[in-house]
């Protein structure tokens, strides 16, 4: 019986040294990221709830929307329009391809294509369904200003799309860069980036402030799953000894007979040392 139990005191040993210890910081993130994510959906069908029932947060929107209107200015309608078309369908898909291409052109591999095209596909489908679904009215063109927007106003797609495209990109961004400092620095500029576009389509009287709250809750919601899907495949290759990650010069390893570094970290090609 002894030697029995020994050999399965021994086998759950190895096996929390295989799957545990020499990822523990990712099974940390993993938990965590996962926590944030449910947290973040709940806030947000929260909102929509306030919205409809005109009750709690959307107790918000006539006051922020009064403010706005006191802070306006010639000039700052003016450069806020120009900021505020940068995340509009035009701008965003110039600016998010731009920074794309670079992307891919400096790591050799297809994943910033395969995931802000993804990402995107589905941020502007749940923005064009939520607007058909709930067609709120967007504030009175009397209180905002011009060019006027006919769409419906819930969620804002402007804020929400800005949220998971440039949250992906940051992320991508920051996988190949090893300065903590850069790292800490792009995903202040992109928090500030997508945190104007939402607050300039409340001070324009384009949207009403619970469209914005709603667009990044759920924004944020969606990037930490993506962020998550991306960093359970490579866990999985991870595990299959699949070997590193595929680049244009290295193609992926379809064999799982492929050997795993020493240290158990497996490196690509473009100095993406997370397996990115």
């Amino acid at each position: 019986m002894k030697p029995l139990t020994d050999r399965v005191l021994k086998t759950v040993v190895d096996r929390y040294g295989l799957w545990v210890a020499p990822y523990a910081a990712l099974w940390l993130t993993l938990l965590i990221g996962g926590a944030m994510i449910v947290t973040l959906a709940l806030l947000g069908a929260e909102v929509y709830e306030d919205v409809v029932d005109e009750s709690g947060v959307a107790g918000l929107d006539q006051p922020a929307l009064a403010f706005a209107k006191q802070i306006r200015s010639p000039a700052m309608n003016e450069a806020m329009t120009a900021f505020t078309n940068i995340g509009g369908s035009i701008g965003m898909p110039i600016l998010a391809s731009f920074l794309t291409a670079w992307l891919t052109f400096t790591t050799r591999t297809w994943r910033p294509i395969i995931l802000v095209a993804g990402a995107a596909a589905v941020s502007i489908t749940a923005t064009n369904v939520g607007k058909r679904l709930f067609g709120r009215t967007r504030p009175d063109h009397v209180d905002a200003v011009a060019p006027y927007e006919s769409s419906p106003s819930f969620p804002s797609g402007h804020t929400l799309n800005t949220t998971v495209v440039i949250g992906v990109l940051v992320y991508l961004m920051c996988l190949e860069v090893a300065h903590a400092w850069i790292r800490i620095s792009v995903v202040v500029a992109g928090i500030l980036f997508a945190g104007a576009m939402g607050l300039s389509r409340v001070f324009l009287g384009h949207h009403w402030l619970t469209d914005v709250i709603a667009a990044w809750l759920l924004g944020l919601a969606w990037l930490g799953f993506v962020v998550l899907a991306h960093r359970l495949f490579h866990l999985t290759r991870r595990r299959e000894h699949a070997g590193p990650a595929p680049t244009f010069d290295h193609p992926a390893h379809l064999s799982d007979s492929a050997p795993a570094e020493s240290d158990g970290v497996v490196r690509s090609q473009g100095g993406d040392k997370t397996s990115g």
